[in-house]
């Protein structure tokens, strides 16, 4: 194929120099983005802590988040806020809410605990903003994570500037390197598109993070960047790598970035392990068409014992559901 005949520009991904395993905790905080990725390493039975406190969009909520669970600060009632006989947290999602106090304080502190205890055990930490606007509350002033609703007239709505980014999180990097030597950071910029901020506000958002990432990284070199956003906007850069609101990613798209996700952070041996689990899974999933037959327990038997040897080798993975299904 001649050079004027690529109808596209591939973003070539370099190996990361540490690597990612099944014995490798990884945590994932930041936008939804952190949740396509962080979820197909949890099917592929990594050892994985996806956004203990939800999906979080911007740098502020996304720093305090971590200040929260180094610090494993316990919420009280003060720290929740009540609308709409529901008690919310300005710091979490809305599935941490509830109208009973007691209940809402049991998920987010129940979180805030197995989240600091993992973040304590973390290798990897993936650091994934989606958006430079942010949300402040006027009655404290503070950035928000979740408005939960609250009318837009509570709230002072302005964009971040990469030097607030950089100094905020040079505070927060410095505290993880002092209490968590040895923890690898890599930041990554959503390729979601915000688009009630308009194409504009959108796209300015998105720089705005992507040089905040770029101060950050001159200053703490031995961080990392995985390029998502790039791969989406100039390697796939089509409509049809998008779901029906032409705003998400689709299956195509994510696979294909968790392909060059491959490449940065597994090495070969990694990548055995992960064709025997894939092959458990495609097992799990195949619907048979004489359950109970001599052939479908076979099949069951030889599935079970490829689960064994897998287990063998890496006890800590958990495939209680999938020998319940076979089962």
């Amino acid at each position: 194929m001649k050079e004027n005949d690529i109808f596209r520009t591939e973003v070539e991904v370099e190996p990361f120099k540490y690597k990612i395993n099944h014995k490798t905790p990884v945590m994932f905080l930041g936008s939804c983005f952190a949740d396509n990725i962080g979820a197909m390493l949890v099917e592929k039975k990594f050892p994985v802590c996806i956004n203990p406190f939800g999906v979080i969009y911007n740098p502020m909520s996304v720093k305090q988040s971590l200040d929260i669970l180094l610090n494993k600060k316990k919420f009280q009632k003060d720290d929740l806020y009540q609308f709409n006989n529901r008690w919310i947290s300005f710091y979490h999602h809305s599935r941490f809410s509830s109208p009973d106090l007691n209940k809402a304080l049991e998920k987010i502190n129940s979180g805030i605990e197995k989240g600091a205890d993992l973040l304590k055990m973390t290798n990897f930490l993936f650091i994934t903003f989606g958006t430079a606007w942010v949300y402040e509350w006027k009655e404290t002033g503070k950035v928000v994570s979740n408005c939960h609703k609250i009318p837009a007239r509570e709230f002072n709505r302005r964009m971040l500037k990469p030097e607030e980014i950089l100094e905020a999180w040079g505070e927060i990097i410095e505290k993880l390197k002092t209490q968590l030597p040895g923890l690898k950071i890599i930041f990554t910029v959503s390729p979601v598109r915000h688009w009630k901020d308009g194409a504009e506000g959108n796209m300015v958002s998105k720089s705005v993070l992507l040089y905040a990432i770029h101060l950050l990284r001159k200053k703490f070199p031995d961080t990392d960047y995985f390029p998502s956003y790039e791969i989406m906007m100039d390697d796939l850069r089509d409509y049809r790598f998008y779901s029906e609101d032409m705003l998400h990613l689709n299956t195509t798209a994510v696979n294909y970035i968790w392909k060059k996700f491959d490449q940065r952070f597994f090495d070969d041996e990694t990548r055995n392990i992960l064709k025997k689990v894939d092959e458990i899974n495609r097992a799990v999933a195949h619907k048979p068409f004489r359950p109970g037959s001599e052939d479908h327990l076979a099949f069951v038997e030889k599935t079970l014992q490829k689960i064994r040897q897998v287990e063998s080798t890496f006890p800590s993975m958990d495939f209680s559901k999938e020998k319940q299904q076979l089962q």
